[in-house]
């Protein structure tokens, strides 16, 4: 045994524990002892400085020892990492690179943390290369954390490859993949990873649950989430609050608002995360009030709501058409809680006012609330709102602001030619048309997801890649002869105003929703469970009208995930009420 640990010196150390005024006397004592150089006293010291949260500290007790080994500057850089210090943990691996001491894997990996949480990129890629040059580039642990590091930093590319190199993957490097994809909007990719650990047989742990619950949310892959919830359950996994927020989310995101109510009951612990996820799902179906009423009740009894909180309950009331309730809402968010508002809760003040046709008091609210020069995205949705209530002229004047404040923007040029054409504007609709031919601006590709059997299957307006399609056209054709039969009128003013009348309603026949819709009741005959549909862009109104057709002659619930909100059609009515 080291004798330091024998000695009442480095007790003296261990009754101080990490608090920094107990630890300054044991140094004290140290120094009058004799003992101010022992290198090994002196590093448990500054370990336990850093675990004090006294960083600075710790580096002043590593600068001016006279001789610093290796093994302190590494123990500095670890104990910075994992106390959450990151730019301390870089400082400390500088100060082992200038000192030109002998590196060890953990100083690696400590460092590369920190570069992970710093989203440093440069500074990680030039401790990658150190590693390499030192032989470590094929250490596991090593690996592992530069897979964290690229993952956090969007290089999935690299991180892929590190990771595929990995020969016995632990799994940290299993999650830091599925988190890596997750985190950076594909969900598709995380999943997959998720399958490959399943069958490469290495046990997942909670966060491997965390990140693949996040993944099935922003997939919309019910299958796997419920799969997922079964695992946790039958491993009796412990609940804690991460993952059960996680859950939350997932039920909610992918269209089971009940089931993810069921789970928000059951948790002992509920954090802001928890109780926002459970506030945001009621607002996504609709339910506004049920997203007041829980948002009333947080205040009550959970923690105090955070700004993110806010931007879910003032959603909320946009979609359900609360205005009093969002008014009072965005009102107590600096007087009861002190928060600043930022361009979100602008931007869901301007959609609610302008979802409820008080289009005047959207225009006040931006005039006389928001600070400086409106952004674009609050524009956006003041002309979301005039497009909706066909207000053209105000929607024209907001349309050229938004040109004007992001001109590559296709979307606004789309917008302002729909409106032009809407209100017999055709000369206007030609030359918005010209200028986006003239800068090869293109209309953001809207694409239609189902989920059959666990496998995804992807459709855009006209496809014909599709095993299945010609089958899933007949269905199809002979589903929009039984909606026509009962009052179905396509809305052709809603697309391509270039076009003929009859080219108009071909374009339309053929979305993606509706090819979505005619595959899952094609493959799903005879079932009565109900169709999930995820649509990447907000859902077009004759795609809605026909949804809602088709699921009283199918008698079947029709559920429909689009970017802003999820429709439940049934018996021929949507859960939205028309105020989407």
């Amino acid at each position: 045994m080291d004798p330091h640990r024998r000695s009442p010196e480095y007790n003296s150390l261990l009754l101080a524990g990490p608090r920094l005024g107990p630890l300054k006397q044991a140094h004290a004592r140290l120094v009058v002892s004799g003992h101010g150089d022992s290198l090994p006293l002196i590093t448990k010291l500054a370990t336990l400085a850093v675990a004090a949260g006294a960083a600075s500290y710790a580096r002043l007790l590593a600068a001016s020892h006279p001789a610093p080994d290796s093994f302190l500057f590494c123990s500095l850089t670890r104990a910075t990492a994992r106390r959450g210090l990151p730019a301390a943990a870089l400082a400390f691996y500088r100060c082992l690179l200038a000192a030109a001491l002998p590196f060890s894997s953990f100083a690696f990996t400590s460092v590369a943390k920190a570069c992970a949480d710093l989203s440093a990129i440069r500074a990680g890629m030039g401790i990658h290369a150190h590693a390499v040059l030192l032989g470590l580039g094929s250490n596991r642990f090593v690996q592992t954390s530069l897979v964290v590091l690229y993952s956090k930093c969007g290089q999935l590319d690299v991180a892929r490859k590190l990771f595929d190199a990995i020969r016995d993957k632990s799994v940290v490097a299993w999650n830091a993949m599925i988190s890596g994809y997750e985190q950076n909007g594909l969900a598709g990719r995380a999943i997959e990873v998720y399958r490959e650990m399943q069958m490469a047989g290495e046990a997942p742990d909670s966060a491997t649950f965390v990140a693949t619950l996040s993944a099935c949310a922003q997939a919309g892959a019910l299958d796997l989430g419920r799969q997922v919830d079964k695992l946790i359950v039958s491993e009796r996994m412990e609940m804690n609050v991460v993952l059960g927020a996680a859950l939350v989310n997932m039920y909610a995101r992918c269209g089971l608002v009940n089931k993810a109510r069921e789970w928000f009951n059951m948790l002992q612990e509920r954090n802001v995360v928890t109780w926002t996820s459970m506030i945001a799902g009621y607002g996504m179906h609709g339910h506004g009030g049920e997203a007041v009423k829980l948002f009333n009740l947080m205040r009550q009894q959970g923690p105090p709501p955070n700004d993110v909180t806010f931007v879910a309950v003032l959603s909320a009331c946009a979609h359900a058409g609360l205005v009093s309730e969002g008014r009072d809402a965005f009102a107590s968010m600096k007087s009861v809680y002190g928060l600043v508002p930022r361009v979100e809760h602008y931007c869901s003040m301007v959609d609610m006012y302008g979802r409820a046709g008080l289009l005047d008091d959207a225009m006040r609210f931006i005039h006389d609330s928001i600070p400086g020069e409106p952004g674009p995205e609050v524009w956006t949705a003041m002309l979301g709102a005039c497009k909706m209530h066909k207000d053209f002229n105000l929607g024209v004047e907001v349309a050229e602001r938004l040109i004007a404040l992001e001109p590559e923007s296709p979307s606004h040029r789309v917008l302002l030619s729909n409106l032009y054409a809407l209100s017999g504007k055709m000369n206007h609709v030609e030359k918005v048309r010209d200028t986006m031919i003239k800068r090869r601006l293109k209309k953001p590709i809207g694409y239609s997801l189902i989920e059959i059997a666990g496998v995804a299957h992807l459709f855009r307006m006209g496809e014909k890649s599709h095993p299945k399609t010609s089958e899933i056209y007949q269905y199809l054709e002979k589903l929009i002869e039984k909606i026509t039969d009962v009052g179905y009128v396509p809305k052709t003013d809603s697309v391509l105003h270039e076009l003929e009348e009859e080219e108009r309603e071909f374009a339309l026949r053929y979305h993606g929703e509706k090819l979505a819709v005619a595959f899952g009741l094609m493959m799903t005959s005879g079932c009565t469970t109900p169709i999930r549909i995820i649509k990447n862009l907000r859902i077009c109104e004759d795609c809605h009208l026909a949804i809602k057709y088709m699921s009283a002659v199918e008698n079947r619930e029709i559920i429909v995930r689009d970017m802003h909100r999820f429709h439940h059609f049934k018996a021929g009515k949507c859960s939205c009420q028309e105020y989407w």
